[in-house]
C-alpha cells in the first residue's frame, strides 16, 4: 500500500535513541521519508506541504520491532490477514513485523515468501519480514531448503507451534545458520512432557482440575538447543521464555561466550497463572466467576510469580535481549469453547506497549530500558541488516514511533484492528499510549488526540 509522505517536522518531542544513545529533548524533521535533520530547535518556515506535529510530553523514539507475530495469511485469513495484522502493529508503535511461517502452506519455498512480500506491497502498512520453516511443512521430517529461503529474504528460521523436535535435524539447521548468518528461533517444549498440558503446572491446575505443564518441557529442550548450539557454533534463538529454570540456563550460556539469545512476550512478564483463576494480576481484578477464560490460554503457559520476577531480571540484565509479542489472533469460534479444546494464543499488537509501560510506572524497568528491548534488541537478533538504520540519525530511514508513556486508555477488544479479539486485557485500564508512527516517512497511525498543523 502506498503512503503519502508529507514534509514532517516533529517538534517539542522527548528523543530516545537507543541505537544512536542520543536522550534529550529535540526537533526532527522528515523528508522523502529520510530524517533529514535532528536538533534541539528546527526553525523552519512552514509551507503548505508541511506537516507539524507537536510532540510536547511525547516520547520520539524509533519505530519497534516484533520477531515474533503470527500473520495467519496465507491460509487462515478468517483469524488474520496482512492488511489486518499490519494496521494492529501500526497502532502498537511496530514498524517492523517478523510473520511466523504456521501458515497454510507453510513457509517453506521461496513462492511463499514471493507471496507474503506481494501481498505487503498491496495491502499492508509496516514492513513484513518473512521467518521462514526450519523443516519441510514444518513436519520435523526433513530440513526446508535453508539457503534458498535465504537467498529469497528470510530474516530468521523457526517452525514455530511446534518445536524441532529431532536432535539430529536441529543439529544440522544450527550447522546452516552460521553459515547463512541467520538464527534458528525454536519453540523449546519438550512434547513428551507438555502433552496434553493446557495451563502451567501447579496448585492453581490442581484447583481448577486442568492438565498442567511444567516448567522442565521448556527447560529440557531449552538446555538442549543450547547443547547443540555450542556444539556446532551456530546461532540459536530461544523464543518466548516462560520459566526461571530457562532465564538460568540462558545466562549460563552467553557467560561462556555462545552465540545465544532469546526473547519474552509482554504476557509472560505481566500476568501469573492465577489470571486463569481470575484473581488480581496487577492489570484487571475480576470475580472467580470468570475462572477458565480462554484468552488466558497460551503457548508457553503463564507461570508463577517467581518466574515473572526471573523473567524480568533477566530482561533487565540483558540476558533476555528483546520483547516479542507472540501475537496469535485468532477467531471467536477457537476461543468460545472449553479451556481444553480451546486454541492457544493471544492477541497482543494492540496491547503490547500500553502494559509493558505498566512495568515502567512500577519501577520494574526503565524507559529506557523497555525502548531498547523493543528496538535494538530485535535488531541484534537478528543481525547486520537491521543494525543502526533504523536510528534516529540524520540520512537514516523515517520510522519512528511518538509514545504518551503516561495517557491512561481502556483495553476495548471490540475496537481492535486485529481480527483477534482474543485478551485477558480486555476492560483492563492501562496506563501507555502510541499516538503516532511513521514508516519510511508515512504517517500510518496517528491518535485523533495529538497535536497537527498543516
Amino acid at each position: 500500500m502506498m503512503v503519502s509522505k508529507p514534509r514532517i517536522l516533529i517538534t517539542n518531542g522527548h528523543i530516545i535513541d537507543p541505537y544512536s544513545g542520543y536522550d534529550r529533548n529535540g526537533d526532527l524533521l522528515i523528508n522523502d521519508g529520510m530524517i533529514v535533520a535532528r536538533e534541539d530547535h528546527i526553525d523552519i518556515e512552514a509551507s503548505s506541504d508541511l506537516m507539524v506535529v507537536d510532540a510536547g510530553g511525547l516520547i520520539v523514539c524509533p519505530g519497534f520491532i516484533d520477531l515474533h507475530c503470527h500473520l495467519r495469511e496465507p491460509g487462515f485469513e478468517y483469524k488474520e490477514t496482512i492488511s489486518t495484522g499490519t494496521r494492529a502493529a501500526a497502532r502498537g508503535g511496530f514498524t517492523t513485523l517478523c510473520s511466523m511461517p504456521n501458515t497454510d502452506p507453510a513457509i517453506d519455498n521461496v513462492a511463499v515468501v514471493d507471496y507474503i512480500r506481494t501481498k505487503t506491497a498491496e495491502d499492508g502498512v509496516v514492513r513484513v519480514c518473512p521467518i521462514g520453516c526450519v523443516t519441510k511443512g514444518r513436519k520435523g521430517l526433513e530440513l526446508a531448503e535453508m539457503e534458498e529461503l535465504a537467498t529469497a529474504g528470510v530474516v530468521a528460521f523457526s517452525d514455530d507451534g511446534d518445536p524441532v523436535w529431532d536432535s539430529n535435524i536441529m543439529r544440522l539447521a544450527l550447522a546452516y545458520s552460521k553459515d547463512l548468518g541467520l538464527p534458528i528461533s525454536n519453540h523449546c517444549q519438550d512434547h513428551t512432557l507438555s502433552k496434553g498440558g493446557v495451563m502451567a503446572e501447579g496448585s492453581v491446575a490442581t484447583r481448577l482440575g486442568l492438565p498442567g505443564i511444567p516448567a522442565a518441557a521448556e527447560e529440557a529442550m531449552v538446555a538442549r538447543d543450547i547443547a547443540l548450539a555450542e556444539l556446532t557454533g551456530g546461532k540459536l534463538h530461544v523464543a518466548h521464555l516462560s520459566t526461571a529454570g530457562s532465564v538460568s540456563l540462558v545466562r549460563e550460556a552467553k557467560f561462556k561466550g555462545l552465540s545465544i539469545t532469546a526473547e519474552v512476550c509482554p504476557h509472560h512478564l505481566l500476568m501469573t497463572d492465577e489470571r486463569v483463576l481470575s484473581v488480581s494480576n496487577g492489570l484487571h481484578t475480576t470475580s472467580v466467576d470468570d475462572s477458565y477464560d480462554t484468552s488466558t490460554k497460551v503457548y508457553p503457559p503463564l507461570r508463577t510469580l517467581d518466574d515473572v520476577t526471573a523473567l524480568i531480571a533477566g530482561l533487565n540484565e540483558g540476558v533476555i535481549d528483546c520483547i516479542a509479542t507472540d501475537h496469535a489472533p485468532h477467531d471467536v469460534a477457537s476461543k468460545q469453547v472449553t479451556y481444553e479444546e480451546a486454541s492457544f494464543g493471544i492477541s497482543v499488537l494492540e496491547t503490547a506497549v500500553g502494559s509493558l509501560c505498566q512495568l515502567v510506572h512500577s519501577g520494574h524497568l526503565t524507559l529506557s530500558t523497555l525502548i531498547d528491548r523493543l528496538t535494538t534488541g530485535p535488531a541484534h537478533v537478528l543481525g547486520s541488516q537491521f543494525n543502526n538504520y533504523r536510528s534516529l540519525e540524520p540520512n537514516t530511514t523515517a520510522d519512528l514511533v511518538l509514545l504518551d508513556p503516561d495517557k491512561e486508555w481502556t483495553v476495548d477488544s471490540e475496537m481492535f484492528v486485529s481480527k483477534g479479539r482474543n485478551t485477558p486485557l480486555n476492560g483492563a485500564t492501562l496506563h501507555g499510549q502510541v499516538q503516532m508512527t511513521i514508516v519510511d516517512g508515512g504517517v500510518v497511525y496517528q491518535d485523533s488526540g495529538i497535536g497537527i498543523k498543516e
